[in-house]
């Protein structure tokens, strides 16, 4: 059975939302007067589900939103919403809250947002039970064309596996993104099109324009790039290949000379290599395999 807790210094509000979802829906209710009475509450009995109203003393239904967030974010938020108090239920929706229902149709509306509301998060819970005990690995393969705006939606689609797989901490996802950042534009500019960095060291312009002129002129227009990521509760690995010439990474600056540390030449890979555990290179040079391993704790 479901525990609901509800949050409102109406008694006469408290004890219409209790009933209806005691006697319709048949879950098991407790109640707060306010934010703070909440947040104790839900400290000594964890609830499936938060129902709060949005104007109250001491700590408001949107305050509450954002601490139930922060501090336990597997615990939904819905709102009761009553004349007067749209601006802020915004605002609460925007920052987290997971539904409403308007007071003037607790009785129509009320039990049915709150089971649909159960469902998704029970299917969450669900969801995150089978990764943490059932997913051993997961393996995606990307063709990217030479358009450096496809960049970003993929590195952001690879953050939220890693961030499920909670592999590292947020420092460490971001040096992770910086890293993808770095190897998939090295790919599809220094790879693919085959543009010297050195260029952009000169002539900003120049580099710019000369990207765009390669992106629609043979060879380099039919070129792609390949993303291999292989993901685990131990380690992810990102293997990033280009369809150019390759070459020798023997022949770069010294990353780690400080002399060339304001050089473009070089500069991904520095990176590249302080931020990811393992980084190596095939022969032909051009593929480079990034390897990240979890943090210990």
């Amino acid at each position: 059975m479901a525990q609901i807790l509800v949050v409102d210094d109406s008694a006469v509000d408290r004890r219409l939302a209790g009933g209806l979802l005691e006697k319709q829906g048949g879950w098991s209710v407790a109640f707060a007067d306010n934010g703070r009475q909440a947040l104790a509450a839900i400290e000594s009995a964890r609830p499936d589900l938060v129902l709060t109203d949005l104007q109250m003393p001491e700590m408001n239904g949107l305050e509450l939103v954002e601490a139930v967030k922060q501090k336990y974010p597997s615990v939904p938020v819905m709102l009761m919403t009553a004349h007067g108090s749209d601006e802020i239920a915004i605002q609460a929706l925007q920052r987290g809250a997971a539904s409403y229902t308007p007071k003037a149709k607790l009785a129509h509306d009320l039990v049915e947002t709150v089971r649909s509301v159960l469902e998704v998060a029970g299917a969450q819970k669900h969801q995150l039970r089978l990764l943490d005990q059932c997913w051993v690995q997961t393996e995606t393969y990307f063709l990217l064309p030479n358009d450096l705006s496809l960049v970003p939606p993929l590195i952001a689609h690879l953050r939220e596996n890693l961030t499920r797989m909670r592999l590292c901490d947020e420092n460490g996802l971001i040096r992770v993104v910086v890293a993808l950042q770095e190897a998939l534009s090295n790919a599809i500019l220094h790879g693919n099109l085959e543009i010297n960095s050195e260029l952009k060291d000169k002539d900003d312009r120049a580099y710019l324009a000369l990207m765009e002129e390669r992106r629609h002129q043979e060879p380099y227009e039919d070129r792609h790039v390949h993303v291999l990521a292989r993901e685990s509760g131990s380690e992810v690995q990102y293997v990033i290949r280009d369809e150019g010439p390759g070459f020798d990474p023997g022949t770069l600056p010294d990353p780690t000379d400080p002399a060339n540390l304001e050089r473009a030449s070089g500069r991904g890979l520095l990176l590249i290599r302080t931020f990811m555990d393992e980084v190596r290179h095939n022969k032909v040079g051009n593929e480079i395999t990034m390897i990240k391993r979890a943090d210990r704790r």
